[in-house]
């Protein structure tokens, strides 16, 4: 059901699993837990940054576990989850406090995160073309 906004409190149960995959990914990064980031993102996956860097997977995970990148804290404001077949697009306003290239802060980002279903599990992954 492409298209669907809902509360957190009025989402299905895929909706609400891709809710907990972004927050698991989130969580990841704070507690640079590298499986799970690995296991939870595609191989093909790129990352941009606020600053309009592009990275990709290894790049990225790298940059987390050499502490380039150290995530403290993050909130979801809004989450909205639409479904599209084996593909889903989280969408909110996350505010992430980190410590990034040697700059500390809390920023609001408009997020848009796309996820596919593999086995069952809802991956991280580039926004698809449907």
């Amino acid at each position: 059901m492409f298209g669907r906004k809902a509360k957190q409190t009025e989402l299905t149960q895929d909706e609400q699993a891709v809710l907990a995959a972004f927050e698991r990914i989130q969580q990841a990064m704070i507690d640079k837990d590298l499986d799970t980031l690995y296991a939870s993102v595609t191989a093909d996956k790129t990352f941009t940054h606020m600053s309009g860097k592009t990275q990709t997977k290894e790049e990225f995970l790298g940059e987390i576990e050499a502490g380039t990148l150290n995530y403290f804290e993050y909130k979801i404001d809004d989450p909205q989850v639409r479904i599209h077949g084996d593909y889903a697009c989280l969408t909110s306003t996350t505010t992430l406090t980190a410590r990034v290239y040697g700059f500390s802060g809390s920023w609001p980002l408009r997020t848009e995160a796309w996820f596919e279903k593999i086995d069952g599990e809802w991956i991280y992954c580039n926004k698809p073309n449907l």
